[in-house]
C-alpha cells in the first residue's frame, strides 16, 4: 500500500505543473486596469474524484474460443465364416435338437448346434454369414446334395444369430430356379437380413448394399459367384446373379464407394473344391481387385477347406473359410473344419479404414450321430477349457494353422 500512496502523490504534482498559471486570474481583470504583474499563486485544486493511483489497465484481449477437440476415430469389427451348406444330415441333427428342446421353428431348432458361435457373431460390429443354397419354396421339399433346397426355417435362425448380411452369390444360387432365388431372398429380407449378390429386379443391382453400425461407419459388401453348376441365368433376367469378373466387381465396389461406403468388402465363390491352396482364377481375381482403392478386403468361400489369409498389394485377403457347417464324406476330413475371420477396422486421419487387426477362429464339428446331434466348436477356446478330444482339437488347429498360412504374407494375423 505505501508504494500505492507515493504513486499517488507524484501523479498530483505532475498534473498541477501542467497547468497555466493564468487559469487562476479573476477573469474581469481587464477591466480593472493593468495587469498586476506580481504573479499569481494558483489555488490548490482539489483532489480529482474517482482517480486513482493505480495505471489504467489495458484491457484484457478477448479470449480466442477454444477449438472443438478432434472427434476420436470411428471403429468397426466384421466377422465373416464359411458356408452353411444344408446337407440332409444337417437339418436332421436340428430336428433332433428340436426333439428334446421344443425350441425353434417348423420342427427345427438350430441354436444348440451353434451355440458356440454366437457370441462371436452377435459381439460383431457388422456380421455376415455366407447362404450358400436356396430354401425350399412353399410346399416344396426340402433337398439335399447335389440340388439344394434347405429348409425356410433357417432365415429366422440366421436373423436370432445377429447376422446382418448373407451373401447368395454361389454355385447354387439357381438350384430351385428363379423362384428359389427370389424367395431366398424374400426370407432373408422378412426377418431384417440383407440378401447380397443375388437380385430380384434391375434397380435392386443396382443400388450397393449398405450396413451401418451403431458407430455411424458404412460397411458395404459386393459379392460374386465362378459359375452355375451349369444352370443357365434365369431367362430374362441376366442381371439376377452377379458373377465373378473382375470388371462387374469393381464397378459394384465404386458404386458403393461413391453412395457413401467408408468400407468395401467383396466376396468371392470360387476356387478348386478341398484344395488348400487358390488356383490361377482366384489369385489373378484377387490381384486386379486389390489393386482398387475401392476395395478394402477381400473375403472368398467354396473350395469347402480352409484356404490362405494373406495380404495382397497390402489388401487383406481369406481366400477361403471352409465352412461353418457341412457334412460331406468323412474320408475329407478337412471338409469338418472351418475359420471364422474377425477384422478390426479403425479410420485414418484423412476418413478412410484400414484394418487394424486381423485375426481367425478354428471351428470343428462332430459327423451327425457320431456322437449325438451336430456341435460346431471353436477349437482354441475348448483347448482352453480343456473340454472335447484333445488330440482332435490339437490336430485341427495344426491343420487349420498350416492351411491360413500356406502363403505367408500375413504378419500380424492372431488365433483365437
Amino acid at each position: 500500500m505505501a508504494a500505492l500512496s507515493a504513486l499517488a502523490a507524484l501523479a498530483l504534482t505532475s498534473v498541477d505543473a501542467l497547468v497555466p498559471a493564468q487559469h487562476g486570474a479573476d477573469p474581469g481583470a481587464a477591466d480593472a486596469g493593468p495587469i498586476d504583474a506580481t504573479p499569481v499563486v494558483p489555488e490548490a485544486l482539489p483532489p480529482p474524484v474517482g482517480r486513482t493511483s493505480a495505471p489504467v489497465p489495458t484491457p484484457a484481449p478477448t479470449p480466442t474460443p477454444a477449438a472443438e477437440p478432434p472427434s476420436p476415430p470411428r471403429r468397426a469389427t466384421l466377422v465373416m465364416a464359411g458356408d452353411l451348406l444344408w446337407h440332409n444330415t444337417v437339418w436332421q441333427s436340428a430336428a433332433a435338437d428340436h426333439a428334446v428342446t421344443g425350441n425353434g421353428r417348423d420342427g427345427f431348432d438350430f441354436d444348440p448346434m451353434f451355440a458356440a458361435v454366437k457370441p462371436l457373431v452377435r459381439l460383431a460390429d457388422v456380421a455376415l454369414c455366407h447362404e450358400e443354397v436356396p430354401f425350399a419354396l412353399p410346399g416344396e421339399p426340402l433337398q439335399s446334395y447335389p440340388v439344394f433346397a434347405a429348409p425356410p426355417a433357417v432365415a429366422p435362425w440366421i436373423a436370432s444369430m445377429g447376422f446382418d448380411g448373407c451373401t447368395t452369390a454361389s454355385n447354387h444360387s439357381i438350384d430351385q430356379g428363379w423362384d428359389g432365388l427370389r424367395h431366398t431372398a424374400d426370407l432373408l429380407d422378412a426377418h431384417g437380413i440383407a440378401p447380397i449378390g443375388t437380385f430380384r429386379s434391375k434397380r435392386e443391382r443396382r443400388e450397393p448394399v449398405i450396413l451401418t453400425t451403431d458407430g455411424g461407419v458404412r460397411v458395404a459388401v459386393v459379392a460374386g459367384t465362378y459359375g452355375l453348376n451349369g444352370f443357365p441365368l434365369p431367362e430374362g433376367r441376366p442381371w439376377s446373379v452377379s458373377m465373378w469378373d473382375a470388371d462387374n466387381l469393381l464397378r459394384q465396389a465404386h458404386q458403393a464407394r461413391a453412395a457413401g461406403a467408408d468400407i468395401v468388402v467383396v466376396h468371392l465363390h470360387g476356387g478348386n473344391e478341398y484344395d488348400h491352396l487358390p488356383n490361377a482364377d482366384q489369385v489373378a481375381l484377387v490381384d486386379e481387385l486389390t489393386r482398387s482403392d475401392d476395395v478394402d478386403l477381400v473375403l472368398g468361400e467354396h473350395a469347402h477347406v480352409v484356404q490362405p489369409i494373406t495380404k495382397v498389394n497390402g489388401t487383406w485377403v481369406a481366400y477361403g473359410m471352409g465352412n461353418l457347417v457341412a457334412q460331406q464324406e468323412t474320408s475329407r476330413p478337412s471338409t469338418y473344419e472351418g475359420i471364422a475371420v474377425r477384422f478390426a477396422f479403425r479410420e485414418r486421419a484423412d476418413g478412410t479404414f484400414g484394418v487394424r487387426e486381423a485375426a481367425y477362429v478354428p471351428l470343428t464339428w462332430n459327423v451327425f450321430g457320431a456322437p449325438g446331434p451336430i456341435r460346431v466348436r471353436r477349437v482354441v477356446a475348448d483347448l482352453a477349457k480343456g473340454i472335447g478330444d484333445r488330440a482332435r482339437l490339437l490336430a485341427v488347429r495344426a491343420s487349420v494353422r498350416d492351411a491360413v498360412n500356406g502363403l505367408g504374407r500375413n504378419a500380424g494375423l492372431r488365433e483365437r
